[in-house]
């Protein structure tokens, strides 16, 4: 069976790798800056962003720690991610990418379940 992935705000839709940007592009001009997906296998897919620059992280259960993408070498942080509890927080640069890799990597991993291989990540595990 393929992995599905629908967007955790209580819908019950599956979201594709064709429509998966459209639907974050979306909710990020709604202002709802932190999107969470889930997968058919349990899996999350977590987006966050101040519109310029996004932490993506993929968890494989509850609990776990994770991965996230990374620009190793980065210098500085940024401000203005706005969590969905109302939290903003501040992340250093080498831990987020630039918006349009992070629309990229989503769209890559909700279609295919892994990273790209070109991506940069590392495990927070």
């Amino acid at each position: 069976m393929t992995e599905s992935w629908v967007i955790d705000d209580g819908g019950t839709a599956p979201v594709s790798s064709e429509v998966v940007l459209e639907a974050l592009r979306a909710r990020v001009g709604r202002g709802r800056l932190e999107t969470w997906l889930i997968s058919s296998s349990g899996r999350s897919l977590g987006f966050v962003t101040n519109t310029e620059r996004a932490m993506v992280t993929l968890l494989e259960a509850e609990g776990d720690p994770g991965e996230h993408a990374v620009v190793p070498g980065a210098v500085g942080s940024s401000k203005g991610f706005v969590l969905s509890d109302g939290q903003h927080d501040e992340y250093p640069d080498e831990d987020t990418v630039p918006i349009g890799e992070a629309f990229r990597l989503v769209e890559h991993i909700v279609g295919t379940g892994t990273w790209p291989a070109d991506a940069r990540w590392v495990a927070d595990r």
